[in-house]
């Protein structure tokens, strides 16, 4: 403040202040471009727009309050400055410099109370405008940084967010080039978060269609599902509350295998409707009734597309399939003696075909081998979409070596059952003996 020239140089330091924000803005367009070609990607992270969003409101208060705070200081010392020029003589501008030793005539500057009043000022005296709030609220001459800085926050906090609306400005051409920054600041940034709401708005009212519809699609696909595999009318109710509360998470779900995504109750229940009464058919089954639940548990879902070929002839036979739904061929190209064509067959829903695996895992080895795994003897080939489960070579494995334990299991239930048989009979001949009982009949209930 000591330089004659003191305001030139202030508007040249202003300046180089402002033009250091321009990297700093343009950055933070680039990021703002970023997530607008994300913004499909990012659609659910709601609350990640809406920081962005907000952080945008609190910089650039921030740096509203920031400029003010400096603006305000700088219209005060540029009051002092015009005031002391009009002292004609009587005072110099380097009489302001802190490390000036001012003469005693200098030290009472009463002068400079009269031409910068904080009250209305008049035609002659100097007029704050907006950053008369900074001078007179003491913000410029504290030195309590946190009161200052938390002030001049809430300051451009308040005026960008009324778009400057209150700004009573002096006829300074920089302090209304500023308020006018400040309105255009606040109705840009309203009307990046206005459209950001309604794209957001957008975005969710199309995905909540898509959603409905989807949803529509997929209970009339699952309903005919339902019928085609004629489940029970207990299981039916529990199917569709599941496949819609998956379909609610923005899960697709598959019309022609609904099974993963149901609970693990009503998978059983469901497998059991439809493989138990197929299990029951194979021959070599018959012999194995107590461990017919837990095959049923090992079945795996499977779909085929039409004409897809699910095992060719000579290749290793690693599950049995079971068919629910759709026409599977079966044939061979082997040739008969005399040259002709053996001729296939065709199965539907209800059949089989791999039972040659079974004869693999029951043939008396505790382990089975997956190296000594049978070869397919003919060519299974789906003629139209086919469902059903299938058997895996690895999970008949498991079961056989579990085969002892549930066998054991068997037995002991065998041996209850028999054994509470006998005490009821013997109870009955105790309460009404026979007088013909036989001496052998009378030793088994001792």
């Amino acid at each position: 403040m000591r330089d004659p020239r003191y305001l030139d140089k202030r508007k040249v330091l202003s300046g180089i202040v402002l033009v250091q924000y321009v990297p700093r803005v343009m950055r933070i367009y680039i990021s703002w471009r970023k997530l607008v070609r994300t913004a499909n990607i990012i659609a659910r992270i709601v609350w990640l727009k809406a920081a962005f969003n907000f952080f945008l409101y609190i910089l650039a208060s921030h740096v509203l309050g920031a400029f003010w705070y400096v603006f305000s200081i700088q219209r005060e010392t540029a009051c002092w400055y015009i005031a002391c020029k009009k002292q004609n003589g009587s005072c110099v501008p380097s009489a302001f410099s802190c490390s000036h030793k001012r003469p005693p005539s200098l030290e009472n500057y009463t002068f400079l109370i009269d031409y910068c009043p904080l009250d209305k000022p008049t035609k002659s005296q100097f007029d704050f405008g907006i950053f008369l709030d900074a001078i007179e609220s003491g913000t410029v001459a504290s030195k309590d940084y946190p009161k200052k800085m938390l002030y001049c926050f809430w300051w451009g906090l308040q005026n960008l967010s009324s778009f400057g609306q209150n700004l009573q400005t002096s006829n300074y051409f920089w302090e209304n080039c500023f308020a006018v920054f400040i309105s255009i600041s606040g109705l840009l940034l309203f009307l990046y978060f206005i459209g950001n709401v309604q794209t957001y708005i957008q975005l969710t009212t199309a995905r909540s269609e898509e959603v409905i519809q989807k949803m529509k699609i997929k209970k009339r696909d699952i309903d005919l599902w339902i019928k085609r595999n004629n489940l029970d009318d207990d299981i039916k109710p529990h199917i569709m509350p599941n496949i819609l509360r998956v379909l609610e998470q923005n899960i697709d779900v598959d019309a022609q295998n609904p099974l993963p995504h149901l609970p693990i109750e009503i998978r059983r229940d469901i497998r059991s409707h439809l493989c138990l009464p197929m299990l029951k058919k194979v021959p070599m089954l018959q012999s194995e009734q107590h461990m017919l639940q837990s095959i049923c548990e090992s079945l795996r879902p499977v779909y085929f597309n039409e004409r897809t070929y699910i095992v060719r002839e000579g290749e290793p036979l690693d599950t049995m399939l079971f068919i629910t739904q759709g026409i599977v061929w079966n044939f061979t190209t082997s040739r008969r003696v005399d040259g002709t064509l053996l001729s296939g067959e065709c199965l539907e829903r209800g059949h089989f075909y791999g039972e040659e695996l079974l004869a693999w895992g029951f043939r008396g080895s505790p382990k089975p081998n997956l190296s000594d795994l049978p070869l397919s003897t003919k060519t299974v080939k789906t003629h139209t979409k086919v469902e059903g489960f299938v058997l895996m070579a690895k999970d008949l494995k498991t079961l056989i070596s579990r085969r002892p334990t549930e066998a054991a299991f068997a037995l002991q239930a065998a041996w209850r059952r028999y054994n509470g048989k006998k005490n009821a009979q013997c109870s009955t001949l105790a309460r009404r003996p026979k007088p013909g009982l036989h001496a052998h009949r009378l030793m088994m209930c001792v």
